[in-house]
């Protein structure tokens, strides 16, 4: 686990599996309670009357309790923390991330923190994001392909989308997923912890060359590495090639 969420995502998933594992243990006793408890040689005769008691209603009732309580304590208020409470721009790294058969297409604003003008019609295999560059703001403009960079401890924006598929961004140590649409801009974000490299995997089956999209990579670096590596991108012939060809 690297991010900022993670623990709490974590700790829900293994409250989720002590209340099943609770269950199933409680269930698997009745379970063989019931088989002593109304064996035939006890009881050759069926009751058609049932049971007179309430222990049951109160049990599942207590059931229904903790799973509310996990719900609105705990998966509500993550979701609303992850979904609704986005941090400030301004105070982020922002990536535009488009997913296409079957790799990663990242970019970085540049040192002069303005995305460049984007044209569908200038798209070719070496230009896979269509950028204009009449557009002075595309001129510094960061594109790699397979390869994001991150400052560690500080929030990341990645602005998701597909260029022909459904695909979908899945960083595990993150605890991050999110489905790349085509035609939708969807913004998902994380503050990673800890400075490493972290696979990208896609959690949709998007074609033959699926498994192709597991070789993109997250890489954490401190705040000064981070800014080392966007000066020697923004650099001419500085960025990683984005062609698939």
């Amino acid at each position: 686990m690297a991010s900022e969420h993670g623990k709490d995502v974590d700790n829900l998933i293994i409250y989720v599996h002590w209340l099943m594992i609770v269950l199933f243990i409680g269930w698997l006793a009745y379970f063989a309670y019931a088989l002593f408890r109304f064996r035939s040689s006890k009881n050759p005769k069926a009751d058609y009357v049932g049971v007179k008691g309430h222990a049951s209603n109160y049990i599942e009732g207590a059931v229904a309790i903790v799973e509310m309580v996990l719900l609105f304590a705990l998966a509500v208020p993550l979701w609303a923390k992850v979904v609704d409470k986005m941090p400030a721009e301004n105070g982020s790294t922002i990536i535009r991330l488009v997913a296409q058969q079957f790799g990663w297409n990242v970019r970085y604003a540049g040192p002069d923190g303005v995305f460049g003008r984007q044209d569908m019609a200038k798209m070719t295999a070496s230009n896979p994001l269509g950028l204009d560059s009449s557009d002075p703001h595309t001129k510094d403009d960061i594109q790699t392909l397979n390869n994001i960079h991150v400052p560690v401890n500080k929030p990341v924006i990645v602005h998701l989308t597909s260029k022909d598929v459904i695909h979908s961004f899945k960083v595990i140590a993150f605890r991050v997923t999110q489905d790349a649409i085509p035609g939708m801009s969807i913004p998902v974000w994380f503050t990673p912890t800890r400075v490493g490299k972290y696979q990208i995997n896609c959690a949709q089956l998007c074609g033959t060359g699926h498994y192709s999209m597991s070789q993109g990579m997250v890489t954490v670096d401190s705040q000064e590495n981070f800014d080392k590596w966007v000066a020697q991108q923004a650099k001419p012939g500085g960025a990683a090639a984005t062609s698939f060809e």
